[in-house]
């Protein structure tokens, strides 16, 4: 797998294939968020927790690759009811080139054919490459809602 320093000088002629995200390709996928601005990255982002993800939401997950590297890729799910799109990054050098786009009509024709009828994103209020993004595919921001988290610490040993 590749180190945080992976090297995307690949030609913009490279074929682009897109597949479904394999938690194989972690390690290639969190150094391409390491070098994306505006992923929020998190001890919930750890190799176990992307796998529990991706296999309570199979196949709704994918990345995009270029010459066997990994340029762009995108989390996506649900709860049942309402969608959900998550860490969507595509490398610099392999930007304004339809990948994101692509990635994001993928998700939400997965999560369409799974019966859900809306999705959202939580986006930094600072990463105006990323609003303006999801503004040019269609995406309305909301100033109705807030989201307010809590993180939850896990279970001391004697708690139990």
């Amino acid at each position: 797998m590749v180190s945080e320093k992976k090297n995307f000088n690949i030609s913009p002629s490279s074929p682009i294939i897109y597949l479904p995200f394999a938690i194989e390709l972690y390690d290639d996928v969190l150094a391409l968020w390491q070098q994306c601005g505006g992923v929020g990255l998190s001890g919930a982002d750890a190799r176990e927790s992307i796998q529990s993800y991706v296999a309570r939401n199979p196949g709704m997950s994918f990345v995009a690759t270029a010459d066997g590297s990994v340029v762009a890729a995108v989390l996506a799910g649900h709860d049942g009811r309402r969608g959900y799109i998550h860490h969507l990054a595509v490398h610099p050098s392999h930007r304004r080139r339809g990948l994101g786009r692509q990635l994001v009509d993928k998700c939400l024709q997965v999560l369409r054919d799974a019966g859900i009828q809306k999705c959202h994103i939580m986006i930094f209020n600072e990463n105006s490459e990323g609003i303006n993004f999801w503004k040019s595919v269609g995406w309305t921001p909301r100033t109705d809602v807030s989201v307010i988290s809590k993180s939850i610490e896990p279970a001391d040993a004697g708690d139990r």
